[in-house]
Protein backbone atom coordinates (compact mmCIF):
# COMPACT_ATOMS: atom_id res chain seq x y z
CA UNK A 1 0.00 0.00 0.00
CA UNK A 2 1.55 3.57 -0.51
CA UNK A 3 1.86 6.24 1.32
CA UNK A 4 2.04 6.65 5.16
CA UNK A 5 -0.81 5.66 7.24
CA UNK A 6 -2.69 8.46 9.36
CA UNK A 7 -4.62 5.97 11.36
CA UNK A 8 -1.66 4.28 12.91
CA UNK A 9 -0.26 5.01 15.83
CA UNK A 10 -3.87 5.82 17.11
CA UNK A 11 -5.75 2.38 17.15
CA UNK A 12 -5.67 1.93 20.90
CA UNK A 13 -6.66 5.58 21.66
CA UNK A 14 -9.39 5.20 18.95
CA UNK A 15 -10.46 2.36 20.73
CA UNK A 16 -10.74 3.64 24.56
CA UNK A 17 -12.52 6.65 22.72
CA UNK A 18 -15.20 4.53 21.15
CA UNK A 19 -15.67 2.71 24.57
CA UNK A 20 -16.04 5.86 26.25
CA UNK A 21 -18.69 6.89 23.73
CA UNK A 22 -20.68 4.11 23.74
CA UNK A 23 -19.63 1.98 26.69
CA UNK A 24 -21.46 4.69 29.23
CA UNK A 25 -24.90 4.81 27.08
CA UNK A 26 -24.71 0.55 26.57
CA UNK A 27 -23.45 -0.07 30.04
CA UNK A 28 -26.07 2.67 32.09
CA UNK A 29 -29.21 0.98 29.35
CA UNK A 30 -27.75 -2.88 30.47
CA UNK A 31 -28.08 -1.56 34.49
CA UNK A 32 -31.47 -0.69 33.76
CA UNK A 33 -32.37 -4.10 32.43
CA UNK A 34 -30.46 -5.45 35.12
CA UNK A 35 -32.47 -3.45 37.46
CA UNK A 36 -35.85 -4.94 35.92
CA UNK A 37 -34.59 -8.06 35.70
CA UNK A 38 -32.80 -8.97 39.19
CA UNK A 39 -34.77 -6.19 41.60
CA UNK A 40 -38.12 -6.16 40.19
CA UNK A 41 -37.43 -2.29 39.10
CA UNK A 42 -39.91 -0.80 36.19
CA UNK A 43 -39.30 -0.77 32.67
CA UNK A 44 -40.31 0.78 29.56
CA UNK A 45 -39.21 -1.54 27.27
CA UNK A 46 -40.47 1.03 24.08
CA UNK A 47 -38.69 3.74 25.52
CA UNK A 48 -35.57 1.33 26.71
CA UNK A 49 -35.10 0.86 23.10
CA UNK A 50 -35.21 4.28 21.98
CA UNK A 51 -32.45 5.02 24.50
CA UNK A 52 -30.26 2.52 22.70
CA UNK A 53 -30.89 4.22 19.36
CA UNK A 54 -30.03 7.12 20.74
CA UNK A 55 -27.08 5.91 21.74
CA UNK A 56 -25.95 3.87 18.63
CA UNK A 57 -27.52 6.56 15.68
CA UNK A 58 -25.12 9.50 16.14
CA UNK A 59 -21.92 7.40 15.22
CA UNK A 60 -20.33 6.21 11.78
CA UNK A 61 -19.21 3.04 11.69
CA UNK A 62 -19.83 -0.78 12.35
CA UNK A 63 -21.68 -1.09 14.96
CA UNK A 64 -24.37 1.13 13.72
CA UNK A 65 -24.06 -1.58 10.72
CA UNK A 66 -24.36 -4.54 12.86
CA UNK A 67 -27.29 -3.03 14.74
CA UNK A 68 -29.01 -2.57 11.21
CA UNK A 69 -28.09 -5.79 10.15
CA UNK A 70 -29.78 -7.24 13.19
CA UNK A 71 -33.14 -5.20 13.02
CA UNK A 72 -33.60 -7.10 9.53
CA UNK A 73 -33.14 -10.84 11.20
CA UNK A 74 -36.24 -12.26 12.31
CA UNK A 75 -36.12 -12.54 16.08
CA UNK A 76 -32.42 -11.20 16.95
CA UNK A 77 -33.90 -8.72 18.76
CA UNK A 78 -36.98 -8.00 20.60
CA UNK A 79 -39.59 -6.23 18.13
CA UNK A 80 -39.24 -2.99 19.49
CA UNK A 81 -35.85 -3.44 19.78
CA UNK A 82 -35.71 -3.87 15.86
CA UNK A 83 -37.99 -1.41 14.94
CA UNK A 84 -36.26 1.21 16.48
CA UNK A 85 -32.87 -0.12 14.83
CA UNK A 86 -34.39 -0.07 11.50
CA UNK A 87 -34.30 3.45 11.51
CA UNK A 88 -30.72 4.28 11.79
CA UNK A 89 -29.73 6.70 9.08
CA UNK A 90 -27.36 4.31 6.91
CA UNK A 91 -26.50 8.11 5.13
CA UNK A 92 -24.15 9.54 7.97
CA UNK A 93 -23.12 13.36 7.41
CA UNK A 94 -20.04 13.35 5.14
CA UNK A 95 -16.48 14.05 6.25
CA UNK A 96 -15.10 17.20 4.94
CA UNK A 97 -12.22 18.00 2.29
CA UNK A 98 -9.77 18.18 4.68
CA UNK A 99 -10.53 14.48 5.87
CA UNK A 100 -10.75 13.38 1.98
CA UNK A 101 -7.72 14.95 1.11
CA UNK A 102 -5.55 13.49 4.24
CA UNK A 103 -7.01 10.19 3.23
CA UNK A 104 -6.02 10.26 -0.03
CA UNK A 105 -2.48 11.23 0.41
CA UNK A 106 -2.07 8.59 2.66
CA UNK A 107 -3.46 6.14 0.53
CA UNK A 108 -1.68 7.21 -2.88
CA UNK A 109 0.89 9.39 -1.91
CA UNK A 110 1.43 13.28 -1.96
CA UNK A 111 0.76 13.80 -5.68
CA UNK A 112 -2.14 11.39 -5.82
CA UNK A 113 -3.97 14.14 -7.38
CA UNK A 114 -2.41 13.32 -10.20
CA UNK A 115 -3.61 9.84 -10.41
CA UNK A 116 -7.27 11.26 -11.58
CA UNK A 117 -8.39 14.18 -14.03
CA UNK A 118 -10.99 15.35 -11.91
CA UNK A 119 -11.80 14.31 -7.99
CA UNK A 120 -15.45 15.96 -6.86
CA UNK A 121 -14.57 17.30 -3.37
CA UNK A 122 -18.17 16.87 -2.11
CA UNK A 123 -18.93 13.10 -1.37
CA UNK A 124 -21.74 11.71 -3.50
CA UNK A 125 -22.74 8.90 -0.79
CA UNK A 126 -21.92 8.48 2.84
CA UNK A 127 -22.67 5.28 4.83
CA UNK A 128 -21.17 3.59 8.34
CA UNK A 129 -17.81 2.73 7.20
CA UNK A 130 -16.85 5.28 4.40
CA UNK A 131 -18.07 7.64 1.69
CA UNK A 132 -17.41 7.54 -1.53
CA UNK A 133 -16.65 10.62 -4.37
CA UNK A 134 -16.92 10.47 -8.14
CA UNK A 135 -13.93 11.38 -9.94
CA UNK A 136 -12.79 10.72 -13.57
CA UNK A 137 -9.39 9.20 -14.77
CA UNK A 138 -6.71 11.29 -16.82
CA UNK A 139 -8.83 9.13 -20.02
CA UNK A 140 -12.00 10.16 -18.97
CA UNK A 141 -13.26 7.30 -17.68
CA UNK A 142 -15.40 7.97 -14.71
CA UNK A 143 -14.92 6.05 -11.42
CA UNK A 144 -16.50 5.98 -7.67
CA UNK A 145 -13.72 6.35 -5.14
CA UNK A 146 -14.88 4.91 -2.01
CA UNK A 147 -12.81 6.03 1.04
CA UNK A 148 -12.88 4.65 4.19
CA UNK A 149 -13.59 6.67 7.41
CA UNK A 150 -10.14 7.21 9.92
CA UNK A 151 -9.49 4.64 12.80
CA UNK A 152 -12.27 2.01 11.61
CA UNK A 153 -10.00 -1.36 12.43
CA UNK A 154 -9.76 0.61 16.50
CA UNK A 155 -13.77 0.98 15.54
CA UNK A 156 -14.75 -2.23 14.64
CA UNK A 157 -12.86 -4.04 17.97
CA UNK A 158 -14.65 -1.70 20.17
CA UNK A 159 -17.64 -1.94 18.88
CA UNK A 160 -18.04 -5.91 18.54
CA UNK A 161 -17.42 -5.70 22.51
CA UNK A 162 -20.67 -3.50 22.64
CA UNK A 163 -22.14 -5.38 20.05
CA UNK A 164 -21.70 -8.57 22.54
CA UNK A 165 -22.88 -6.16 25.53
CA UNK A 166 -26.25 -5.74 23.62
CA UNK A 167 -26.31 -9.30 23.06
CA UNK A 168 -26.08 -10.44 26.68
CA UNK A 169 -29.01 -7.75 26.97
CA UNK A 170 -31.05 -9.65 24.66
CA UNK A 171 -30.54 -13.05 26.36
CA UNK A 172 -31.07 -12.05 29.71
CA UNK A 173 -34.55 -10.51 28.40
CA UNK A 174 -35.80 -13.28 25.92
CA UNK A 175 -33.71 -17.12 25.35
CA UNK A 176 -35.67 -17.87 22.57
CA UNK A 177 -32.41 -17.12 19.85
CA UNK A 178 -29.21 -17.97 21.34
CA UNK A 179 -27.29 -15.23 19.67
CA UNK A 180 -23.86 -16.50 19.94
CA UNK A 181 -23.03 -17.59 16.73
CA UNK A 182 -25.01 -14.29 15.17
CA UNK A 183 -22.48 -12.52 16.69
CA UNK A 184 -19.49 -14.78 15.35
CA UNK A 185 -21.14 -14.17 12.18
CA UNK A 186 -21.34 -10.66 12.27
CA UNK A 187 -17.60 -10.30 13.60
CA UNK A 188 -16.18 -12.02 11.19
CA UNK A 189 -17.89 -10.23 7.99
CA UNK A 190 -17.56 -7.29 9.29
CA UNK A 191 -13.97 -7.48 9.77
CA UNK A 192 -13.92 -8.63 6.54
CA UNK A 193 -15.89 -5.03 5.03
CA UNK A 194 -13.08 -2.88 6.50
CA UNK A 195 -10.05 -4.17 3.79
CA UNK A 196 -10.87 -2.79 0.57
CA UNK A 197 -8.44 -5.17 -1.81
CA UNK A 198 -10.71 -8.16 -0.32
CA UNK A 199 -13.80 -6.18 -1.60
CA UNK A 200 -11.85 -5.89 -4.96
CA UNK A 201 -11.10 -9.25 -5.48
CA UNK A 202 -15.07 -10.18 -4.51
CA UNK A 203 -16.07 -7.80 -7.05
CA UNK A 204 -13.97 -9.34 -9.63
CA UNK A 205 -15.25 -12.60 -8.41
CA UNK A 206 -19.30 -11.82 -9.24
CA UNK A 207 -18.29 -10.14 -12.36
CA UNK A 208 -16.73 -14.36 -13.41
CA UNK A 209 -19.74 -15.06 -12.21
CA UNK A 210 -22.35 -13.17 -13.59
CA UNK A 211 -20.34 -12.86 -16.61
CA UNK A 212 -22.85 -14.18 -18.98
CA UNK A 213 -26.29 -12.31 -17.24
CA UNK A 214 -26.48 -9.29 -19.49
CA UNK A 215 -29.54 -7.79 -17.01
CA UNK A 216 -26.79 -7.50 -14.23
CA UNK A 217 -23.65 -4.96 -14.27
CA UNK A 218 -20.84 -5.35 -12.28
CA UNK A 219 -18.17 -2.50 -11.62
CA UNK A 220 -14.79 -3.16 -12.56
CA UNK A 221 -12.24 -2.46 -9.84
CA UNK A 222 -9.37 -0.62 -10.55
CA UNK A 223 -6.64 -2.42 -8.97
CA UNK A 224 -3.46 0.19 -8.98
CA UNK A 225 -6.21 2.97 -6.83
CA UNK A 226 -7.24 0.38 -4.71
CA UNK A 227 -5.66 -0.18 -1.36
CA UNK A 228 -6.89 -1.90 1.76
CA UNK A 229 -9.18 2.26 2.95
CA UNK A 230 -9.38 2.90 -0.85
CA UNK A 231 -11.52 1.70 -3.62
CA UNK A 232 -11.52 3.22 -7.14
CA UNK A 233 -13.98 1.04 -9.74
CA UNK A 234 -15.66 2.29 -12.64
CA UNK A 235 -18.90 3.95 -12.58
CA UNK A 236 -22.27 2.82 -12.85
CA UNK A 237 -24.78 5.29 -14.41
CA UNK A 238 -28.10 4.19 -12.82
CA UNK A 239 -31.33 5.46 -11.01
CA UNK A 240 -31.96 4.64 -7.29
CA UNK A 241 -34.48 1.66 -7.26
CA UNK A 242 -37.53 3.19 -5.56
CA UNK A 243 -37.11 6.00 -7.83
CA UNK A 244 -37.23 3.48 -11.11
CA UNK A 245 -40.18 1.72 -9.29
CA UNK A 246 -42.52 5.03 -9.09
CA UNK A 247 -40.99 5.24 -12.18
CA UNK A 248 -42.29 1.92 -13.78
CA UNK A 249 -45.63 2.52 -11.79
CA UNK A 250 -47.93 1.19 -15.05
CA UNK A 251 -45.05 -1.23 -16.71
CA UNK A 252 -45.41 -4.58 -14.61
CA UNK A 253 -42.81 -6.31 -17.51
CA UNK A 254 -40.09 -4.07 -16.51
CA UNK A 255 -40.58 -4.27 -12.83
CA UNK A 256 -40.52 -8.03 -13.17
CA UNK A 257 -37.68 -8.03 -15.36
CA UNK A 258 -35.85 -6.00 -12.75
CA UNK A 259 -37.25 -8.64 -10.01
CA UNK A 260 -35.71 -11.63 -12.17
CA UNK A 261 -32.12 -9.54 -12.65
CA UNK A 262 -32.62 -9.70 -9.03
CA UNK A 263 -33.12 -13.18 -8.17
CA UNK A 264 -30.34 -14.69 -10.42
CA UNK A 265 -28.29 -12.02 -8.95
CA UNK A 266 -28.26 -13.19 -5.70
CA UNK A 267 -29.35 -17.10 -5.91
CA UNK A 268 -26.84 -17.67 -9.21
CA UNK A 269 -23.68 -17.37 -7.37
CA UNK A 270 -25.00 -19.54 -4.28
CA UNK A 271 -26.49 -22.59 -6.03
CA UNK A 272 -23.69 -23.07 -8.87
CA UNK A 273 -20.68 -21.47 -6.56
CA UNK A 274 -22.01 -21.60 -3.28
CA UNK A 275 -21.65 -17.92 -2.69
CA UNK A 276 -24.12 -15.38 -1.71
CA UNK A 277 -24.04 -11.43 -1.65
CA UNK A 278 -25.13 -10.90 2.59
CA UNK A 279 -26.66 -6.93 2.50
CA UNK A 280 -29.56 -6.67 0.04
CA UNK A 281 -29.99 -3.11 1.15
CA UNK A 282 -31.84 -0.77 -1.13
CA UNK A 283 -28.60 1.39 -1.82
CA UNK A 284 -26.58 -1.60 -2.65
CA UNK A 285 -27.67 -1.37 -6.08
CA UNK A 286 -29.02 1.08 -8.87
CA UNK A 287 -31.23 0.46 -12.25
CA UNK A 288 -29.34 1.63 -15.19
CA UNK A 289 -30.82 2.23 -18.50
CA UNK A 290 -33.21 -1.35 -20.28
CA UNK A 291 -33.78 -2.57 -16.32
CA UNK A 292 -30.14 -3.75 -16.23
CA UNK A 293 -29.26 -4.20 -12.49
CA UNK A 294 -25.87 -2.13 -11.11
CA UNK A 295 -24.93 -4.38 -8.01
CA UNK A 296 -22.53 -1.81 -6.15
CA UNK A 297 -21.28 -3.06 -3.08
CA UNK A 298 -19.21 -6.20 -2.20
CA UNK A 299 -18.14 -5.80 1.22
CA UNK A 300 -20.46 -8.61 2.19
CA UNK A 301 -19.34 -11.72 1.17
CA UNK A 302 -20.89 -14.94 1.72
CA UNK A 303 -18.71 -18.05 0.99
CA UNK A 304 -20.30 -21.57 1.83
CA UNK A 305 -19.50 -25.36 2.16
CA UNK A 306 -21.06 -26.97 -0.70
CA UNK A 307 -22.89 -29.31 2.33
CA UNK A 308 -24.65 -26.11 3.08
CA UNK A 309 -25.87 -25.55 -0.26
CA UNK A 310 -27.08 -29.06 -0.57
CA UNK A 311 -28.83 -28.19 2.91
CA UNK A 312 -30.71 -25.66 1.28
CA UNK A 313 -32.16 -27.44 -1.67
CA UNK A 314 -32.99 -30.29 0.64
CA UNK A 315 -35.11 -27.86 2.98
CA UNK A 316 -36.74 -27.37 0.19
CA UNK A 317 -37.69 -31.05 -1.75
CA UNK A 318 -38.47 -31.64 2.62
CA UNK A 319 -41.08 -29.25 2.41
CA UNK A 320 -42.48 -30.07 -1.57
CA UNK A 321 -42.53 -33.42 -0.49
CA UNK A 322 -44.05 -33.20 3.09
CA UNK A 323 -40.26 -35.50 3.93
CA UNK A 324 -39.24 -35.20 7.34
CA UNK A 325 -36.06 -37.79 6.99
CA UNK A 326 -35.45 -35.33 3.96
CA UNK A 327 -35.67 -32.28 7.13
CA UNK A 328 -33.64 -33.58 9.43
CA UNK A 329 -30.26 -34.09 6.93
CA UNK A 330 -31.46 -30.66 5.38
CA UNK A 331 -30.66 -29.26 8.78
CA UNK A 332 -27.63 -31.40 9.51
CA UNK A 333 -26.41 -29.61 6.43
CA UNK A 334 -27.07 -26.35 7.27
CA UNK A 335 -25.35 -26.53 11.02
CA UNK A 336 -27.74 -26.76 13.33
CA UNK A 337 -27.55 -29.03 15.71
CA UNK A 338 -29.16 -31.88 18.59
CA UNK A 339 -32.88 -30.42 16.93
CA UNK A 340 -35.49 -31.89 18.54
CA UNK A 341 -38.90 -32.74 16.76
CA UNK A 342 -40.51 -30.07 18.37
CA UNK A 343 -37.90 -27.58 17.47
CA UNK A 344 -37.87 -28.83 13.29
CA UNK A 345 -41.60 -28.28 13.59
CA UNK A 346 -41.49 -24.72 14.65
CA UNK A 347 -38.48 -24.07 12.16
CA UNK A 348 -40.35 -25.40 9.94
CA UNK A 349 -42.68 -22.98 9.77
CA UNK A 350 -40.39 -20.30 9.26
CA UNK A 351 -39.18 -22.53 6.42
CA UNK A 352 -42.64 -22.28 4.74
CA UNK A 353 -42.63 -18.86 4.91
CA UNK A 354 -39.08 -18.80 3.19
CA UNK A 355 -39.50 -21.12 0.70
CA UNK A 356 -43.26 -20.46 -0.04
CA UNK A 357 -43.21 -18.74 -3.24
CA UNK A 358 -41.33 -22.22 -4.70
CA UNK A 359 -44.22 -24.54 -3.50
CA UNK A 360 -46.35 -23.72 -5.77
CA UNK A 361 -46.16 -23.41 -9.95
CA UNK A 362 -47.19 -20.68 -11.89
CA UNK A 363 -46.77 -16.78 -12.31
CA UNK A 364 -47.40 -15.30 -8.38
CA UNK A 365 -46.30 -12.25 -6.18
CA UNK A 366 -43.50 -12.95 -3.69
CA UNK A 367 -46.60 -13.46 -0.96
CA UNK A 368 -50.06 -13.98 -1.47
CA UNK A 369 -51.83 -10.77 -1.46
CA UNK A 370 -54.38 -12.17 0.79
CA UNK A 371 -51.73 -12.30 3.24
CA UNK A 372 -50.14 -9.17 3.14
CA UNK A 373 -47.46 -7.69 3.84
CA UNK A 374 -47.23 -7.88 7.42
CA UNK A 375 -47.62 -11.45 6.78
CA UNK A 376 -44.10 -11.93 7.38
CA UNK A 377 -43.69 -10.35 10.77
CA UNK A 378 -46.83 -12.67 11.81
CA UNK A 379 -44.86 -15.45 11.21
CA UNK A 380 -42.32 -14.10 13.04
CA UNK A 381 -43.98 -13.95 15.93
CA UNK A 382 -45.58 -17.43 16.40
CA UNK A 383 -41.86 -18.60 15.52
CA UNK A 384 -40.60 -16.51 18.35
CA UNK A 385 -43.36 -17.61 20.69
CA UNK A 386 -43.12 -21.49 19.87
CA UNK A 387 -39.23 -21.46 20.23
CA UNK A 388 -39.45 -19.55 23.38
CA UNK A 389 -41.78 -21.94 24.85
CA UNK A 390 -40.00 -25.01 23.84
CA UNK A 391 -36.99 -24.01 25.38
CA UNK A 392 -34.79 -21.94 22.00
CA UNK A 393 -32.44 -22.52 19.46
CA UNK A 394 -28.79 -21.92 18.54
CA UNK A 395 -28.65 -20.69 14.87
CA UNK A 396 -25.61 -21.88 13.23
CA UNK A 397 -23.82 -18.52 12.37
CA UNK A 398 -23.76 -19.97 8.12
CA UNK A 399 -27.46 -19.39 8.35
CA UNK A 400 -27.33 -15.75 9.50
CA UNK A 401 -26.53 -13.85 6.63
CA UNK A 402 -28.60 -16.48 4.30
CA UNK A 403 -31.90 -16.06 6.29
CA UNK A 404 -30.92 -11.73 5.88
CA UNK A 405 -30.68 -12.27 1.95
CA UNK A 406 -34.15 -13.93 1.81
CA UNK A 407 -35.41 -11.53 3.54
CA UNK A 408 -34.29 -8.58 2.22
CA UNK A 409 -34.98 -9.82 -1.21
CA UNK A 410 -38.73 -10.69 -0.18
CA UNK A 411 -39.13 -7.15 0.97
CA UNK A 412 -37.33 -5.94 -2.42
CA UNK A 413 -39.33 -8.03 -4.41
CA UNK A 414 -42.95 -6.92 -2.62
CA UNK A 415 -41.47 -3.13 -3.11
CA UNK A 416 -41.51 -3.95 -6.92
CA UNK A 417 -44.78 -5.65 -6.69
CA UNK A 418 -43.12 -8.59 -8.90
CA UNK A 419 -45.01 -11.56 -10.03
CA UNK A 420 -43.19 -14.51 -11.67
CA UNK A 421 -42.82 -18.02 -11.73
CA UNK A 422 -40.30 -18.24 -8.98
CA UNK A 423 -40.30 -21.96 -8.65
CA UNK A 424 -39.59 -22.06 -12.61
CA UNK A 425 -36.49 -20.01 -11.61
CA UNK A 426 -35.45 -21.72 -9.14
CA UNK A 427 -35.42 -25.01 -10.79
CA UNK A 428 -33.39 -23.64 -13.65
CA UNK A 429 -30.61 -22.97 -11.09
CA UNK A 430 -30.40 -26.15 -9.23
CA UNK A 431 -31.49 -28.49 -12.02
CA UNK A 432 -27.87 -29.85 -12.73
CA UNK A 433 -26.73 -29.39 -8.81
CA UNK A 434 -23.85 -31.73 -7.67
CA UNK A 435 -22.21 -31.11 -4.30
CA UNK A 436 -18.67 -32.30 -5.41
CA UNK A 437 -18.69 -30.29 -8.87
CA UNK A 438 -20.12 -27.20 -7.34
CA UNK A 439 -16.71 -27.79 -4.88
CA UNK A 440 -14.34 -27.59 -7.47
CA UNK A 441 -16.09 -24.86 -8.94
CA UNK A 442 -15.74 -22.90 -6.07
CA UNK A 443 -12.17 -23.63 -5.20
CA UNK A 444 -11.31 -22.54 -9.21
CA UNK A 445 -12.97 -19.51 -9.35
CA UNK A 446 -12.24 -18.28 -5.78
CA UNK A 447 -8.66 -18.99 -6.67
CA UNK A 448 -9.03 -17.38 -9.76
CA UNK A 449 -9.26 -13.88 -8.30
CA UNK A 450 -7.39 -14.53 -5.22
CA UNK A 451 -9.91 -15.33 -2.33
CA UNK A 452 -8.97 -17.91 0.05
CA UNK A 453 -10.59 -21.29 -0.65
CA UNK A 454 -13.03 -22.89 2.12
CA UNK A 455 -9.65 -25.56 2.86
CA UNK A 456 -7.79 -23.07 3.73
CA UNK A 457 -7.56 -21.65 7.84
CA UNK A 458 -8.31 -17.72 6.50
CA UNK A 459 -12.21 -18.53 6.45
CA UNK A 460 -12.58 -20.73 9.70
Amino acid sequence: MMGADPDKGDTVGGRLKRFARVGGSVGGLAAQLAGHRVLGLPLDQGRHSADIKAALGGLKGPLMKAAQILATIPDALPPDYAQQLQQLQSNAPAMGWPFVRRRMRGELGAQWQDCYQSFDRDACAAASLGQVHRATLPGGQAVACKLQYPDMSAAVEADLQQLKLIFAIYKRYDAAIDPADIHAELSARLREELDYIREMRQMTLYRHMLADEPSLAVPTAIEGLTTERLLTMTWQEGQPLLDEVKRLENDPSARNAIARAMFRGWYLPFYRYGVIHGDPHLGNYSIGANQVVNLLDFGCIRVFPARFVRGAIRLYQSLDRHDHDLAVLAYEDLGFRNLTRDVMDVLGLWAEFLYAPLLGAGVRPIIDVDKGGLYGAEVARKVHAELKRIGGVRPPREFVLMDRAAVGLGSVFMHLRAELDWREEFYDLIADFDRDKLHQNQSAILTSVGLPTLDSPALD
